[in-house]
């Protein structure tokens, strides 16, 4: 039972960190490492697609060895971040609402600028 619960929560979290690319408020982050924690639980198999497979694989693998984003996709994603809050600050006629996401985003970029940019073939000793 507790088996195919990891499953569907794995599944789950894969479904809304997609959709997390494309919508603003949803993080795409957290659900897949969430992911990836529910299938390494449940399943080999869709870890290992999660893993080596999937478009988000080679973050995860360089999340889990370095602890740190790979040159590039620092940048790309902040770049995300900014584009897609620009639109949805544009988009909204409340004044509070438009504060609310202009603090988030300061919020969400700092958090991204904090974290660590490693070469892939770093060794992990170094």
């Amino acid at each position: 039972m507790q088996r195919i619960l990891l499953l569907c929560l794995g599944w789950l979290a894969i479904v809304l960190g997609t959709l997390g690319i494309v919508l603003p408020l949803l993080p795409t982050t957290p659900f897949v490492l969430l992911a990836a924690w529910c299938f390494a639980r449940s399943s080999p198999r869709f870890h290992h697609w999660l893993l080596w497979r999937s478009p988000f694989g080679r973050y995860i693998r360089h999340w889990q060895q370095h602890r740190a984003m790979p040159p590039g996709a620092k940048g790309r994603a902040m770049l995300l971040i900014v584009i897609t809050f620009a639109v949805s600050i544009y988009l909204v006629n409340m004044l509070w609402v438009r504060i609310m996401l202009g603090v988030m985003l300061c919020v969400l970029l700092l958090f991204m600028w904090r974290i660590p940019v490693v070469e892939e073939n770093a060794d992990a000793g170094e």
